[in-house]
């Protein structure tokens, strides 16, 4: 057993170190904060390229790849997604050196990223996967880039069976730092108090089987051999140094939540209410769109208020969710905890979680947008008008590949607005920033490949519901009291064309009360059409 400090110690210059963590869920915070100390003290190590698959951080106490963010350490990153918080808050300095061109960055899907480490692990040379085709993660774009002094080679476009794929090719990383709960002393690992084993495994592998250096951050020590089997979930012998660090935090502003970690189920009444306003009525429109029985991923953002809606509705148990951190049912948390659930019905990796998303085991998917454009392509991974990211990419790449059925939501303009919700209706007094543009700054979702595909597409705001068409995007719905021409319209950067079965949205939704909302239940057709609609042939021969 070592400190963080000596750990760090074993780092050498020039290494590429695999971090395994999802913002503050799972991030080994104290031993990246030994290797900036150590870099502080010493300038070494110097020129490391650090990967990680979904996040290493964020803006609430746990500073993840922050410690690590300075010049002559780190040379390249490669992530899933980047910290973020308010605006009000200095940005990460991770973000203030891409934008000064202080280190190589690339954004990749965290699904692929994983898979990326299974391949390093098996020896094999990368990862062929159709996750990324015809988005900013495509070398026909921008291939994940996030600066200019981020090489260009790092993704190629390849056909097979006359079917476009991305292959991205392994990276052999020489140190894991992973995070658990428990190490015996002869350094397996359980998980028992944490959210999600992430990728802890599957990073080890690709180290151990490489000869490079595993190091473990746990919260205490227990004699060795003494953890039962069945919950080991990472072997001592892949295992070379373990640092004990009491104080770690469970996830963002959480030290210890047994319901978080399947250790204690809550009654479903104790949730947070979800207080009255224009994000609580876009959530509660999308509620509608669920069947009973359905499995459904949801992202970051207003989306993550639905489960809420469903539990408020006294509907808890109609729908499965699933996040892909690894929680599968249960109630996933809000703000910058998400990634967590309350009261999971089980805890899967990572990486085994992504497969059910990638092939599209699943019926609908949840997430937000901050542009969308005549293309009906959307954009969640670069402010407009800014040269970083929000959070990045994440698993959304991986999830809206294969969705079956994807629902954008969020609010049909930015910034400030006048917006009230007065007796059923939408009073809109003054308006924001234009998010249905001509052309989205960058390119998240394609909404021409989705169209390709077979997948139904919608876009749910306060004030009206879009649909995608091979005629261009259609609305198809409004709400009560918001003028057609003068709010949707008239906000919109392209020509929206006007369903001439334009419904009014349930006034219901505006007006505090409970919905009433009943789920129908999803047929088995529906399932098996949603599916086969999908498939992709797999190729034959390379």
């Amino acid at each position: 057993m070592l400190s963080a400090r000596e750990a760090a110690d074993l780092i050498q210059d020039g290494d590429i170190v695999t971090v395994s963590s999802s913002s503050g869920l799972g991030c080994p915070d104290a031993v990246l904060a030994g290797i900036g100390q150590r870099f502080e003290e010493t300038a070494s190590p110097r020129a490391l390229t650090t990967i990680h698959p979904i996040a290493a951080g964020d803006m609430y106490g746990i500073k993840g790849i922050d410690h690590l963010a300075r010049p002559g350490l780190l040379s390249k990153v490669i992530a899933g997604s980047y910290p973020s918080g308010p605006s009000s808050m200095e940005p990460p300095r991770i973000w203030q050196m891409i934008e000064n061109e202080e280190v190589a960055a690339y954004n990749f899907p965290s699904g692929v990223l994983f898979q990326m480490h299974r391949a390093a692990a098996a020896r094999q040379p990368g990862v062929f996967t159709q996750v990324g085709v015809d988005t900013f993660i495509d070398p026909r774009r921008e291939g994940g880039r996030m600066n200019e002094s981020t090489p260009r080679d790092h993704v190629r476009v390849v056909d097979v069976d006359d079917q476009e794929w991305l292959f991205y090719p392994s990276i052999v990383p020489d140190v894991a730092i992973i995070r658990a709960t428990t190490a015996d002393e002869y350094g397996s690992l359980t998980f028992e108090d944490e959210g999600s084993p992430l990728g802890a495994l599957d990073q080890a592998y690709a180290v151990h089987n490489n000869g490079g250096l595993v190091i473990a951050q746990v919260r205490r020590l227990a004699k060795g051999r003494s953890l039962h089997p069945q919950h080991v979930r990472v072997p001592g012998i892949l295992v070379d140094v373990v640092v004990v660090a009491e104080g770690q935090l469970q996830t963002t502003q959480t030290q210890n939540d047994p319901t978080i970690s399947g250790q204690l189920r809550s009654p479903v009444g104790q949730l947070p209410h979800v207080d009255f306003s224009l994000e609580k009525v876009i959530a509660r429109r999308a509620a509608k769109e669920l069947q009973a029985g359905e499995i459904v991923n949801l992202g970051f953002g207003v989306s993550a208020l639905v489960p809420h809606i469903l539990v408020e509705e006294g509907l808890a148990q109609e729908v499965s969710w699933v996040i892909e951190q690894g929680a599968v049912g249960g109630v996933p948390l809000l703000d910058f905890a998400f990634g967590c659930a309350q009261n999971p019905d089980a805890i899967m990796q990572s990486v085994d979680q992504f497969t059910l998303l990638q092939g599209g085991g699943f019926h609908r998917s949840m997430l937000s947008f901050l542009q969308v454009d005549s293309h009906g392509n959307v954009n969640v991974n670069l402010l407009p008008g800014k040269r970083h990211v929000t959070a990045g990419v994440g698993g959304f790449a991986d999830i809206t590949s294969s969705a079956p059925e994807i629902a954008f939501i969020g609010s049909f303009t930015a910034g400030r607005r006048d917006i009230s919700l007065d007796g059923g209706q939408v009073d809109i007094r003054s308006d924001g920033a234009h998010k249905f543009v001509k052309d989205v700054a960058s390119v998240t979702f394609s909404g021409q490949r989705a169209l390709a595909r077979g997948q139904r597409v919608k876009y749910i705001t306060e004030r009206c519901v879009i649909e995608l068409t091979p005629d261009g995007l259609r609305v198809i719905e409004i709400a009560p009291g918001v003028d057609l021409d003068r709010d949707v319209l008239a906000q919109a950067d392209f020509d929206l064309t006007v369903s001439p079965n334009l419904r009014l949205m349930d006034d219901s939704l505006f007006a505090p009360a409970p919905l009433g909302l009943v789920l129908s239940p999803l047929r088995l057709h529906d399932r098996v059409d949603a599916h086969a609609a999908l498939a992709v042939p797999v190729p034959q021969h390379v």
